[in-house]
């Protein structure tokens, strides 16, 4: 029986089966590849072509310099096709770019463009490609989200960079996590699902959206409370507390030591 079932098998049976395999799930990893990115492209604000006209124009006059004609990127700065409205709203709505000057990281400063003008790049760049869209305010309302939940959800996913109040942190190349205290829920949404500077993409499969929600809320809601405690010493924790305890204690040992010497003599 053994040496039938030998002659039986055909001699590529393993590859037949290999190549079976690698199809399978080639086409199952690029079903869920294209719902992601359906998932995530899926726009929540339609543009009229007079915003993508204007975007285009603005885009020219402002960006081109750095990400080259039609966006497709240069020397000085990355492709912008596929990036989606949600990422210019972001840079551009947060005063990141234009950038003032090349460096480790674009920096947060006043605004250059009003919210139409801002809307209008981001119609123009997202005509380019698809990608994540501007969230909805529904996505944003903190009245539905849940603070517990959403602490939990930073703490995994955020707090090692952004510090676990939210206070921001160093990282390498000159590059930091900024605090995050007085940004708009909109614009922490946007981060999360474009990824800006050192911070990775969180699309909707890693965080869904209403987690995304939660995790706002929390940060609305430690922001709202303030420092219950007194001074924050920076949000450092047990560094900048045993710090402020080693030089307020020395100090008070010094002085209650000048204070005897005097009394001595």
């Amino acid at each position: 029986m053994k040496s039938l079932a030998q002659r039986r098998r055909h001699p590529l049976a393993a590859v037949a089966l290999l190549l079976l395999a690698l199809l399978i799930t080639g086409t199952v990893y690029a079903a869920a590849s294209s719902a992601n990115t359906a998932q995530a492209s899926q726009s929540k604000e339609t543009y009229s072509a007079e915003d993508v006209t204007t975007g285009q124009k603005l885009f020219i006059a402002n960006c081109a310099t750095c990400h080259g004609m039609g966006a497709k990127g240069s020397t000085s700065g990355p492709s912008l096709v596929g990036v989606g409205a949600a990422s210019v709203d972001f840079q551009v709505g947060t005063g990141r770019m234009p950038m003032a000057m090349q460096g480790p990281q674009a920096q947060k400063k006043p605004v250059q463009f009003d919210d139409t003008q801002t809307r209008q790049l981001a119609a123009y760049v997202a005509s380019l490609g698809a990608g994540p869209a501007v969230p909805t305010d529904e996505q944003l309302d903190t009245s539905k989200g849940d603070a517990a939940k959403g602490g939990e959800v930073f703490r995994v996913n955020c707090a090692m960079c952004h510090n676990a109040a939210a206070a921001g942190g160093a990282l390498t190349r000159g590059k930091f996590a900024p605090a995050l205290k007085g940004v708009s829920e909109k614009h922490i949404y946007e981060a999360m699902v474009t990824g800006p500077q050192n911070m990775p993409v969180f699309n909707n499969s890693n965080i869904s959206p209403d987690e995304k929600r939660n995790l706002i809320t929390f940060l609305k809601t430690i922001e709202a409370q303030g420092s219950p405690g007194g001074a924050d010493l920076g949000s450092l924790g047990p560094v900048s507390e045993g710090l402020f305890a080693w030089v307020a204690g020395l100090g008070v040992i010094i002085a209650f030591t000048i204070w005897l010497t005097s009394r001595s003599s």
